[in-house]
């Protein structure tokens, strides 16, 4: 049962398509092409903006496209198979984070804009070593840097700063900042007193985890682990060392 919230999405909505020639600058077709060319060019812009923006639901080349450049980008939108589903969402919605941007359920042309010039994860810790984990609690994302190079990057969900009760006492939900270190993973679906982790990978003790969760909406709303996408929790103890990773979180 993926995501009841999936059928609250808003209906379709028109915005400016992906174009599929890979995000290339229009300035720079204007500068190199004749006057026909550029008439064409104007012609498929006009029709582009009238093109149902790319949501879930959304099928074909556009959106094999959208795929391929946010996988280049090292977000992971799922197979690359021209179906916009939940995992191309999900990298969407870190797409839009990164960038600064406000997230949407949906492809806009703000984002069309930055997919040409997109800018990198903001670095948290500069000497933080080569391979690292680094959770950003304003953006909420999360960055995976192998050899200094960013390797994954993913939408979280992380502390909803409620308080809460269950049969182990109260707390107050939030994401510890601070410097940590892989500790323990533990595979499959794993039972706590606050519910299930899936694939967790814990970074204090046994207590806070990245695990895979259904739920990973785009508003913070976790005990204080930072979740993850399913499809990203499926791999992405394989990227980490365990015990040892660097995980470092910061606002």
């Amino acid at each position: 049962m993926r995501r009841l919230w999936m059928s609250l999405l808003l209906a379709p909505v028109t915005a400016v398509a992906v174009a599929s020639a890979a995000w290339a600058s229009p300035a720079a077709h204007a500068a190199t092409a004749g006057p026909a060319a550029s008439a064409a060019h104007a012609a498929r812009t006009a029709s582009a903006a009238s093109a149902p923006a790319l949501q879930p639901g959304s099928k074909g080349p556009a959106v094999k496209a959208l795929q391929r450049r946010l996988a280049a980008l090292k977000y992971y939108p799922g197979k690359i198979d021209g179906h916009f589903g939940m995992n191309t969402l999900e990298a969407v919605w870190a797409f839009y984070e990164v960038q600064g941007l406000t997230p949407h359920n949906y492809v806009n042309s703000a984002m069309n804009r930055a997919l040409a010039h997109p800018k990198a994860p903001r670095v948290l810790v500069r000497r933080g070593g080569a391979n690292r984990v680094e959770v950003n609690l304003t953006r909420e994302v999360l960055v995976l840097y192998g050899n200094n190079k960013v390797q994954l990057i993913s939408h979280v969900s992380t502390g909803g700063h409620y308080h809460y009760c269950s049969s182990g006492g109260c707390g107050y939900a939030v994401t510890p900042t601070g410097n940590f270190r892989t500790t323990v993973y533990m595979p499959g679906w794993v039972h706590v007193p606050l519910g299930e982790m899936y694939n967790p990978v814990f970074f204090i003790g046994t207590a806070f985890a990245i695990h895979g969760e259904p739920d990973v909406p785009l508003a913070p709303v976790s005990h204080g682990c930072v979740r993850i996408p399913m499809d990203i929790a499926a791999f992405f103890h394989k990227l980490v060392k365990v015990p040892g990773e660097r995980v470092y979180i910061r606002y």
